[in-house]
């Protein structure tokens, strides 16, 4: 039951953990390109992503309740974001509050919204609770078209508080995660390793520890959470909630407290997601998105923490991964490169071509990158369900046990 109860998880949390620090700054040995702003960009987003994951974990993995409706709560915690720290405009509203106000306020209103909806969604269960959750999705879609106030223009959106903390509004911030620059005046130049010297961090390096603070927070309160009374009320829910209920589990409690949990992880991240991105229209929080996260359960392995983390960065970092070796194989096969055979064959460069996954150009009835990743995800999902159910983690435990019991592997 112990947070990291072997010395070998203690040594790899360490080791991540100094990884983590040492990643925006481009000084991780091999692995030096992370630090770029491409891919700062795309592993702030995971770290966000992490953040609404371990939510929905919490409420699909321990709890076993489906739910297809995360975006809407994440929805919920952004737009409360912007109305109470965005500015006022002539026809939007905003109160211009600190981020120590708006932030919370995102997680709260989101949770209050899923107590709210939790007892409707208490009464059924299975392929209905996903109908029921489903629906918010759209609902949430109507309102925020309709919300000028509050969505800003259908097209154009609104754009949201900057990651800044000041005292109270119309104060200069105190620290600035949005501009470039040192963190604080003691910070700089950073002189850790002999080969990281830094004068100023960039936006993106100050977004990522401001993010990943609350990633660990937040996975140290779930972990926390499964360990305790009410997570293990959930979990014998999930398991059989007749037979819970007999033994005296409060059911329809214990799934409200799920739901707003969930909720409240789910408010925070899309907080967080729109003030990172700086302006998002509202069909942006739309039925993808929930199935997203979805995929990342599934994918790293529900009812896990590590699997919501491996499923994340795997969901978020893929397409990346994707497009640039779809582009490397045009490539070899334009310069007539080793491994332009392989290209011919995934990549379909002609009209005329019969073989060819991929069209980089709308030459036939190639795929595009993006629906190349869509299908992808389908077929990992399907192939994950019927072989793998425990995901990514599921394959880390059996390669785990495979060397703790070798030469004896039996």
């Amino acid at each position: 039951m112990g947070l990291f109860p072997t010395t070998t998880k203690k040594v790899s949390i360490a080791l991540l953990g100094v990884m983590a620090l040492l990643l925006p700054f481009s000084a991780l040995p091999l692995f030096g390109f992370l630090g770029d702003a491409g891919w700062m960009v795309m592993i702030n987003r995971a770290l966000i992503y992490a953040i609404a994951a371990l939510g929905l974990n919490l409420l699909v993995g321990v709890a076993g309740q489906i739910s297809l409706g995360h975006a809407f709560f994440m929805a919920v915690g952004a737009y409360t974001a912007v109305v109470l720290g965005g500015e006022a405009g002539r026809t939007v509203w905003g109160l211009g509050l600190p981020i120590w106000i708006w932030l919370p306020a995102a997680g709260v209103v989101a949770a209050l919204v899923g107590i709210l909806i939790a007892p409707t969604a208490v009464r059924v269960r299975g392929l209905y609770l996903a109908f029921v959750t489903l629906g918010l999705v759209f609902i949430g879609l109507f309102l925020w078209r309709n919300l000028g106030k509050v969505a800003g223009g259908p097209t154009t959106g609104r754009p949201w508080p900057k990651l800044e903390f000041a005292l109270w509004r119309g104060m200069d911030p105190i620290v600035s995660f949005a501009t470039d620059g040192p963190l604080w005046w003691w910070l700089t130049p950073i002189n850790w390793l002999p080969w990281v010297h830094i004068e100023e961090m960039s936006r993106h390096a100050k977004t990522y520890f401001f993010v990943l603070v609350f990633v660990i927070v937040f996975a140290l309160i779930a972990k926390n959470v499964m360990r305790t009374r009410v997570g293990r009320s959930w979990a014998a829910i999930r398991d059989r909630d007749i037979a819970a209920e007999v033994m005296g589990v409060a059911e329809a409690k214990g799934k409200t407290q799920a739901f707003a949990i969930s909720s409240f992880y789910a408010g925070v991240a899309g907080a967080i997601l729109a003030s990172v991105v700086g302006r998002m229209i509202p069909e942006s929080w739309n039925l993808f998105l929930s199935i997203e996260f979805v995929v990342i359960i599934l994918i790293g392995g529900a009812g896990t923490i590590a699997g919501v983390f491996m499923g994340t960065f795997f969901v978020v970092l893929t397409p990346r991964l994707v497009e640039d070796a779809t582009h490397w194989l045009a490539t070899q096969v334009s310069e007539d490169g080793s491994f332009a055979w392989l290209g011919n064959l995934f990549i379909r460069s002609s009209p005329d071509d019969f073989i060819g996954i991929v069209s980089l150009e709308a030459a036939g009835p190639g795929l595009s990158i993006y629906q190349l990743n869509v299908v992808l995800f389908g077929v990992l999902i399907i192939v994950f369900l019927i072989v793998e159910p425990l995901g990514i983690y599921g394959i880390w435990i059996k390669v785990r046990n495979y060397w703790k019991g070798w030469p004896f592997t039996y």
